[in-house]
């Protein structure tokens, strides 16, 4: 892959700019996201990319559910995109090719590459907590997008069912709060550190590495409902690797060891026994780098894994 690409990771705080070439990542640059309005957010978008410098073409991951033969967001929570035709607007503005597809999928699929771009594990399934919950999965060395392209929306797993009784058939506004999302995503981690009298998710974070106990109790409580998502995934896919990516798993195995624990319980005896659960090995800069792979391989028209053979890890 030898062009110059450009990768957007569009976030519910911020957006992040990189430019992969010649199998190395620039150092992603992070921008606020302007949430005011989806004309606000484009005009954003176009001059990041802008600003990159030329190239052949930009992949952009949103926390969106997105059709991806249109790169239109069906459904948009956390950033303004809904129905917004992303990848004709961003193609006709800056000039070269644009896809869009959702940020976890895109994560996933850096994940399952190596440095040197060859592929390291033919089934995969990402789940990232930052703002929300998303999910990318990987089967059979390809992004797996479903009938529609609206595959992997794994915040959404139910993982409190008693909160499900008498409860509508479906939510007004997701997510659910008996979901994944709604329990263990970054708003989660602020709302326990609140009850403690912590300032946030990222206070809590600090204050747990220092070895403070109610913020360990907070990361304890977020991991037990993280790993009951993690037992879903892995009875269902039975993959080679689950990681855990997006701002939370800054925490690492503060958090890690718990929700391993928790998935434990849950994993049906026999399912999982070659599953690998780990942190996402390039931590916030997976969902930018995934976008540009997006970007190359949908250039290339190959709709494939940048590498057809799987490289052992050392």
């Amino acid at each position: 892959m030898g062009d110059r690409l450009i990768g957007v990771d569009v976030g519910g705080t911020k957006v992040s700019v990189a430019v992969l070439e010649d199998g190395v990542l620039s150092e992603p640059v992070l921008r606020p996201t302007v949430l005011s309005s989806s004309d606000a957010l484009v005009d954003q978008l176009v001059e990041a990319v802008e600003d990159a410098g030329a190239a052949d073409a930009v992949g952009i991951g949103v926390p969106s559910v997105i059709d991806f033969a249109t790169g239109t967001a069906r459904s948009s929570v956390n950033v303004p995109l809904q129905g917004v035709p992303l990848r004709q607007l961003l193609s006709d503005r800056v000039g070269i090719p644009a896809f869009v597809d959702n940020d976890a999928t895109v994560a996933a699929l850096a994940e399952a590459h190596d440095d040197d771009l060859n592929l390291i594990a033919r089934s995969l399934v990402m789940i990232t907590v930052g703002t929300g919950v998303g999910g990318g999965i990987v089967i059979d060395g390809r992004t797996y997008r479903g009938a529609t392209g609206a595959a992997s929306e794994l915040g959404h797993i139910i993982v409190a069912a008693d909160l499900t009784v008498g409860a509508p058939p479906r939510a007004e506004r997701p997510p659910h709060h008996a979901s994944l999302e709604y329990l263990a995503a970054g708003r989660a981690l602020d709302r326990l550190g609140e009850a403690y009298g912590l300032r946030d998710g990222t206070a809590v974070v600090k204050a747990a590495r220092n070895g403070n106990r109610d913020a360990r109790e907070c990361l304890r409580i977020l991991g037990e409902r993280l790993g009951v998502g993690i037992a879903n995934v892995v009875n269902i896919f039975d993959p080679e690797l689950v990681v855990i990516g997006g701002g939370v798993s800054l925490a690492g195995e503060l958090l890690l060891a718990t929700a391993k624990e928790s998935a434990a319980r849950f994993i049906i005896p026999g399912v999982g026994t070659q599953t690998r659960i780990e942190l996402a090995r390039y931590g916030p800069e997976a969902g930018v780098r995934g976008a540009a792979l997006l970007a190359g391989q949908e250039l290339e028209g190959k709709g494939l894994p940048v590498q057809a053979e799987i490289t052992k890890e050392s």
